[in-house]
């Protein structure tokens, strides 16, 4: 959601600079693109930014948010479900290949009985999810804000756990290296905007808010402000790059080195970078 609110306040164009948009429903097809280089920068997640480093070189230019509070699991209402081990043998919506999606499958599933295998995992975009939660094709979803709130305000979910007691999730600004080796000032710039987006979502969120909810209210979704607010109040917006994430990262690196989905732990120096933020803090 802030990215989308960067793209939406003019402060870009604050910062001198100009964009083109490449509308995807979740990050690990940004980074897919990036690694085609199709896209220069793109947000999403630290497994995909594990993934991306693995396959075509992608660095972490800075942290922007954490979203383990958006990432949730939501049942059928309908259903009565009350606890993730009662989805032994249904159907769980999961954008596979997505950090959420991992996350769940490798460690929230397993550390509540669920294992691969003990429910029927079916493939879909976020954005499709409330969609078939209401056509009860599927009996509970993985995803992100605002859908779940969504789901929950339409009396068609309910709300089993977030992802933050397990991972933060932090989220990612990256670059290709032949951005970052072509554009650095660019890359500098464009941080110092992801500043000003940190300042607003601080000191005026009522400005965030408006934003952000007319992008989602113009593209058909229908929910009100206060349940919007709520969605909102679960990302936590602070772009730098914090002491412990390096440890994070090498953690999550084993285990998709465990799961075979990389073939060596990244050369963290190259994989983060966060010479450009400080250089954007600087002149700020």
């Amino acid at each position: 959601m802030p990215t989308y609110y960067l793209m939406r306040s003019g402060l870009l164009e604050k910062r001198g600079l100009k964009f083109e948009e490449f509308a995807v429903p979740s990050g690990n097809l940004t980074m897919q693109q990036m690694v085609a280089r199709q896209v220069d920068v793109g947000t999403y997640a630290g497994q995909s930014l594990i993934l991306g480093n693995a396959k075509g070189g992608l660095s972490a230019i800075a942290l922007i948010e954490y979203v383990g509070k958006t990432g949730r699991v939501v049942a059928r209402k309908d259903l009565g479900i009350t606890k993730l081990e009662q989805l032994k043998g249904m159907k769980i919506a999961n954008q596979v290949g997505s950090s959420i999606a991992s996350v769940f499958t490798d460690t929230i599933g397993p550390q509540h009985g669920l294992k691969k295998g003990d429910y029927q995992e079916v493939r879909m975009d976020v954005n499709n999810m409330i969609a078939a939660l209401a056509a009860k094709t599927v009996d509970a979803m993985v995803n992100v804000e605002p859908y779940n709130v969504i789901a929950e305000a339409d009396g068609i979910g309910v709300d089993l756990i977030d992802f933050s007691s397990v991972d933060r999730m932090p989220v990612f600004m990256a670059a290709t290296p032949d951005f970052i080796e072509k554009s650095p000032e660019t890359v500098v710039a464009y941080l110092r905007a992801w500043l000003d987006v940190a300042r607003d979502f601080k000191e005026n969120p009522k400005k965030v808010a408006d934003v952000i909810y007319s992008f989602y209210t113009d593209k058909g979704y229908k929910m009100s402000i206060d349940s919007f607010k709520t969605a909102l109040s679960r990302v936590e917006v602070d772009p730098g790059f914090p002491p412990d994430l390096k440890p994070y990262m090498q953690e999550q690196a084993e285990i998709l080195l465990r799961e075979k989905k990389i073939n060596a732990i990244p050369d963290w120096s190259k994989a983060l970078r966060p010479d450009f933020m400080e250089k954007a803090r600087a002149s700020s």
